[in-house]
């Protein structure tokens, strides 16, 4: 038996995807209507954030931290080759996550400062552990991962300062962590996306496979690190509106080049290309939004790219990876293509209530209905398969 197959302890912290998906699932699953209660006056959570800031925060700093945790602790490894993070330690960093969302959660009954140390620690922890991996292995090509992770650690941070009541930094904040999570999905979206579907293509003879990753991968990246970063700067700026709409344009003629139209049969992959159509369109949206926001409220934008974006995004590759991981054929059932068309169309609502004053309550109600749907359902159909041993 080979040193990675060693660990005989539980399933659940043998692999660092397996905690950290499954909680991800859980707390969209519950956090989405915990804020809904609150935004109706129904509930109050005990926290130094506002309600709108909370739901912000849990969102980017809570379950997509989470996923980009459970992602890169299982990535790191097959890029470097080293053991990967298991047992003890996984628990352990895994353990600080949870004590940071009930720290947030209850910031306003612990203290706004005790509960961001305790809430940045995960992402310090996390940060140091990409970078001791990469180091080590000399992977120097995936450096831009912990870099991202640094910036989180910035946004993250920015957002406290709000709260503890020291600088008027919020909106930057969660500005930043949105950035961010979105120029990640950019980047390894871009390699991944058009790998899987060429592989799935040439199984079936495909003649007319994804471009690779290439020159014009480069520019669309730099156009959108450009456009997300005047957007954070200066978010009413007329030329981050005018950077927003170039790079969502550049990013709908990359998306285009990776033949999504030929995977129509096959929801793991086509859900790849359905999750980061997100991207323009949110890009585009964003835009029109900083350029005519009274014809285009910018928030259509903003939760194109959270929901959408983001919430497509994490389930097409928590979907895949634990199948993959688990010793599952990388095929998706009907109820994992449910939970595909659920995000989609719950993204759509969503962005659909900021268009609509008339009937932004019923809409948003769906929106969040629908949200919960797709990550429940993958709750109860992945769940099993991260708290049970790989098959062989």
């Amino acid at each position: 038996m080979s040193r990675r197959d060693s660990y005989d302890g539980p399933a659940l912290f043998r692999d660092g995807f397996r905690p950290f998906f499954l909680a991800a699932g859980v707390w969209a699953a519950v956090a989405v209507p915990l804020w809904l209660l609150v935004f109706q006056g129904t509930l109050a959570v005990p926290t130094a954030f506002d309600f709108v800031a909370w739901h912000a925060h849990e969102m980017v700093f809570g379950f997509a931290a989470a996923v980009i945790a459970g992602f890169l602790l299982t990535a790191v490894p097959n890029w470097t080759g080293r053991l990967p993070l298991r047992g003890l330690p996984l628990a352990l960093l895994f353990a600080t996550w949870l004590a940071g969302r009930f720290a947030v959660a209850g910031s306003a009954a612990v203290g706004a400062l005790p509960a961001a140390a305790i809430d940045l620690a995960f992402l310090v922890v996390l940060l140091a552990v990409a970078l001791r991996e990469i180091i080590a292995g000399r992977n120097w090509r995936n450096l831009p991962l912990p870099l991202g992770l640094i910036l989180l650690v910035a946004a993250n941070g920015l957002t406290h300062l709000q709260a503890v009541g020291w600088a008027d930094l919020g909106a930057l904040g969660e500005r930043l962590g949105i950035a961010v999570v979105v120029l990640l999905i950019a980047l390894i979206g871009g390699r991944i996306i058009p790998s899987f579907t060429r592989n799935w293509l040439a199984k079936r003879g495909a003649t007319a496979l994804p471009a690779s990753f290439g020159g014009f991968d480069k520019l669309c990246l730099l156009a959108t690190l450009g456009a997300l970063g005047t957007w954070v700067a200066v978010p009413e700026n007329p030329l981050a509106g005018a950077a927003l709409l170039i790079a969502g344009g550049l990013n709908g003629a990359r998306l285009l080049r990776w033949q999504g139209r030929q995977t129509l049969s096959e929801p793991l992959v086509w859900s790849l290309h359905l999750g980061f159509l997100w991207v323009p369109l949110g890009l585009l949206l964003l835009g029109f939004g900083v350029l005519r926001p009274g014809d285009l409220s910018p928030t259509a934008g903003l939760h194109a790219l959270t929901a959408g974006a983001i919430g497509a995004m994490t389930l097409a590759v928590m979907t895949r990876a634990t199948l993959g991981h688990s010793g599952r054929a990388l095929a998706a059932d009907r109820w994992t293509a449910v939970i595909y068309l659920a995000i989609f169309a719950a993204a759509a609502l969503r962005v659909a209530a900021s268009l609509s004053d008339a009937a932004y309550l019923p809409l948003l109600h769906s929106a969040g209905l629908l949200w919960v749907v797709a990550f429940g359902l993958f709750v109860l159909r992945y769940g099993p398969l991260h708290l049970f041993r790989a098959r062989p």
